[in-house]
């Protein structure tokens, strides 16, 4: 955290004082509406702290490794794909990754969306274009529920943002499974012991394991570094503009310090004659 270094008090105005303290108030609530957030939630839904975990998009200078945002959408187009959906983003949106236009829409192509119908009635589809969304394989709500022993795999493409915990609650549940559940726990049919699930079960089956996916840049698919990818690339589509939010806040910074370095020499420059 980038701090100013404090005005000597005899030089403080009255002006500066009172916004210093209204800032120092909203600093304090803003610490207490994020005691009571989301990330609160999930603490209060299981016993289990969530284990800290290095991200490069973390912290105001933080930026995207786009090779992981890269591998993370091979993991979720192989894996998660098969029950998620991400609505809210296109083909084309892939781009933001680094890819060419030939590589979107060789992806794109891949996939087939539907048209329609023919003749007798019977569902058409077509190569997804750019502009195409990333559909839910599942037609309705119901469908989706009824094939998951009732629950409905949430759409993805702003998980990160709502999911509780965030990022890394999201890698601590993709690497938690395989526990042995407390003593005089029950986990029902068709449910899994997760401690980082809300009250400590999922309906989920474990979605990673090791080889699941091959990378194309030869880097190891262990479930550990799929998780890390997936996640990656979860919170890239979650925030496209995170790095630019993040420049424009340095710039801000800057800009202030700057400002209030000025205000000083120009205080100090009217009052220099003043004993």
């Amino acid at each position: 955290m980038i701090r100013a270094a404090p005005f000597p008090p005899r030089i403080v105005p009255r002006t500066m004082r009172r916004a210093a303290i209204c800032l120092s108030l909203l600093s304090v609530a803003a610490g207490a509406a994020g005691a009571i957030g989301p990330a609160s939630q999930a603490h209060a839904q299981s016993a289990h702290p969530v284990p800290s975990h290095a991200w490069s998009f973390s912290g105001p200078l933080g930026t995207f490794d786009m090779a992981a945002v890269q591998r993370g959408y091979a993991v979720y187009d192989h894996v998660c794909s098969a029950c998620h959906g991400m609505t809210a983003l296109t083909y084309g949106d892939l781009g933001g990754m680094g890819l060419t236009e030939e590589q979107v829409a060789r992806i794109a192509h891949a996939h087939r969306v539907p048209t329609g119908g023919d003749a007798a009635g019977k569902p058409v589809t077509r190569p997804a274009t750019a502009d195409d969304h990333l559909r839910s394989p599942y037609a309705t709500p119901a469908l989706a529920a009824a094939a998951n022993h009732g629950a409905r795999p949430p759409d993805q493409s702003r998980l990160e943002v709502v999911y509780p915990g965030g990022a890394s609650r999201m890698r601590a549940l993709l690497l938690g499974y395989g526990q042995a559940p407390p003593a005089g726990m029950q986990v029902p049919a068709g449910s899994f012991y997760n401690p980082y699930a809300a009250n400590g079960m999922i309906a989920m089956p474990p979605p990673l394991h090791d080889g699941g996916v091959t990378y194309a840049d030869g880097t190891a698919p262990t479930t550990a570094q799929q998780a890390d990818d997936v996640v990656t690339f979860l919170t890239w589509a979650a925030r496209p503009h995170l790095e630019e939010r993040h420049r424009t806040g340095v710039r801000v910074v800057v800009f202030l310090l700057v400002l209030l370095v000025l205000t000083f020499c120009l205080k100090r420059r009217i009052w220099s004659d003043v004993h």
